[in-house]
């Protein structure tokens, strides 16, 4: 059984990325607050290989914005380590291609997940894929 919520902050994430709109996003923000996880979703797209730091830095300062973390080594680097995770599983799929998707980022106690969910395209050939990272803080 999962006592400490891993799989409760991973579950959270991957729900999140994987909303279509924005409102779909804040309703679902908002029911995950009901169950005290903080999560922040942000959009990502480009070129998958140039892209790598963007969407690290992107999620270390969403999840600043909106509160999952405050400034400073352990928590940032919890941030980027689950991203830089999620990004590693996309790799196989999406290098030297474009992606557009989300990034979202979950927090319960000292969990932190972030999804990463993009459509990976060259011409009209389209392809998805999913990154999932943990780390506790």
């Amino acid at each position: 059984m999962d006592d400490h919520g891993s799989k409760k902050t991973a579950a959270a994430a991957l729900r999140l990325s994987l909303t279509a709109t924005r409102e779909e996003e804040k309703e679902a923000t908002l029911k995950l607050a009901e169950e005290n996880i903080k999560c922040v979703a942000v959009d990502c797209g480009g070129e998958f290989s140039s892209s790598f730091m963007k969407i690290i830095e992107r999620a270390i300062v969403a999840a600043k914005r909106q509160g999952l973390i405050e400034s400073g080594h352990a928590e940032e680097g919890a941030v980027a380590g689950a991203t830089h995770e999620a990004i590693s599983q996309l790799v196989s799929k999406a290098i030297g291609l474009n992606v557009g998707g989300k990034i979202a980022i979950a927090r319960y106690k000292d969990n932190i997940s972030v999804a990463i969910f993009v459509g990976i395209g060259l011409l009209h050939l389209d392809e998805v894929g999913i990154g999932l990272g943990h780390r506790v803080i």
